[in-house]
């Protein structure tokens, strides 16, 4: 299976003109990449772009900082499925959880899983992992399966660090198979995201320019991994 077949092709830069982003949804769905990660007001435009395609659309929600509450979790969700979003990832509230409030944690995670697996979509719950400990990144796994999310993600991007070995090792090791783990944030080339796909995990989010770097590598077999 290709590389690609892993990737979220993140068009997350919010200063992107129209044209930008067309040019990197269309630059994904060349590569075949899983789907392209958009910001909800660019979501039916990708949906019209990736109609008869391998590509879908993903949106993320309450996106970067995590901190609109339940009410505006919910509401950014309705809207990106409303639009053509077939997978959402959401940004756990991590001031929640790293003050050690996982009941609020999980009840905005419930409120989008609710509104998502009824359609049909995926959740995938962006921790931050560079804002927790080990032992907060292995409650938070617990607390999505709880919650019935699809995913755990390490990172949005736009933190101090993205994915690191250590906190998807983590992640893997405390899902056991319970959930699946995405790694993102920080993936530069071919043989960082080899590493974590050999690792275990199921999804990359790698931004639309690193994408096509990512996906046509370097070296033998680079682009049939």
């Amino acid at each position: 299976m290709k590389i690609a077949r892993y990737i979220d092709h993140a068009i997350l830069k919010p200063g992107m003109t129209h044209q930008e982003i067309v040019s990197a949804v269309q630059s994904g769905i060349d590569l075949g990449v899983y789907s392209v990660c958009m910001h909800p007001r660019d979501v039916a435009l990708a949906a019209q772009m990736c109609r008869g395609t391998d590509t879908l659309v993903s949106a993320v929600v309450d996106f970067p900082h995590g901190a609109g509450g339940c009410a505006v979790k919910r509401a950014i969700a309705e809207y990106a499925l409303d639009q053509g979003a077939l997978e959402l990832d959401m940004v756990m509230n991590y001031s929640a959880a790293r003050s050690g409030d996982w009941d609020t944690v999980k009840r905005e995670i419930q409120a989008v899983v609710s509104l998502a697996h009824p359609r049909g979509a995926l959740v995938k719950v962006i921790f931050e992992t560079s804002e927790h400990t080990e032992e907060s990144i292995r409650k938070g796994v617990e607390i999505c399966i709880e919650a019935g999310a699809d995913f755990v993600k390490t990172s949005t991007g736009f933190s101090s660090k993205g994915a690191t070995v250590e906190a998807v090792s983590a992640m893997l090791d405390q899902a056991q198979g319970r959930i699946q783990v995405k790694a993102s944030g920080g993936i530069r080339d071919y043989a960082g995201a080899k590493l974590y796909v050999d690792m275990g995990v199921k999804r990359l989010g790698i931004g639309f320019s690193g994408s096509a770097v990512v996906c046509t590598g370097e070296g033998e077999n680079a682009e049939n991994y």
